[in-house]
């Protein structure tokens, strides 16, 4: 469940109006549903599934409060959807709010592992400082381009996370292609957000 302190509604109120024009009513088709969104569904047409916005607003007004409350105490949220679709909205919200994003894939040992997560990002922060100072300019061809490839690649992975100096308070996670990586993603998080694609929404805590 959700953790303590559901108050209140987020600054911004959520509309029934809004979540109808982006389409949030809309589920899977009926034959691709999974059980334990019945109790969500609010009715079939045309062979798709139709949610329940009264729940759905009532269930976003519950994790807005809850991030609130969290950020509101000092911890911070990590954005996860590295699905090619969710990838550049995930990023965009991140910044918006200055946290941390990851998009392109979930390494495992993220959080459970953090310390070690922390040399590659100090290693990708200092190959950028040699960068900026020209020093890649100085190798040869071949070396340089190796290092190039080489801050593409860790930016690729840790460039959302590279100012996350300790592990979020928690984790926002919009599908992130693949069971195992999931399960991953949610057994090493704390408290945990999850917005499925399969229309599940799920309040998880450790």
């Amino acid at each position: 469940m959700v953790a303590s302190g559901e108050k209140g509604t987020t600054q911004d109120s959520i509309t029934m109006k809004a979540l109808l024009e982006a389409g949030v009513h809309f589920g899977h088709p009926t034959q691709r549903w999974h059980p334990r969104m019945n109790q969500y569904i609010f009715a079939q047409r045309n062979g798709i599934h139709i949610i329940d916005l009264q729940q759905s607003m009532s269930l976003l007004e519950r994790a807005a409060a809850f991030v609130a409350d969290l950020v509101g105490s000092g911890e911070t949220v990590l954005f996860v959807g590295t699905k090619r679709q969710a990838q550049d909205p995930v990023e965009q919200a991140a910044k918006k709010c200055d946290m941390f994003y990851v998009k392109n894939r979930w390494l495992g040992g993220m959080l459970t592992n953090f310390h070690t997560i922390q040399k590659r990002i100090e290693y990708l922060i200092r190959l950028e400082d040699e960068k900026d100072k020209g020093k890649l300019a100085v190798l040869t061809k071949k070396e340089g381009l190796r290092k190039e490839e080489e801050l593409e690649r860790l930016n690729r992975n840790f460039g959302g996370v590279k100012e996350m100096n300790r592990v979020p308070g928690a984790l926002f996670i919009v599908d992130i292609g693949g069971a195992a990586r999931l399960k991953v993603c949610v057994a090493e998080g704390p408290e945990i957000v999850l917005e499925r694609s399969d229309d599940r929404v799920i309040f998880v805590s450790a």
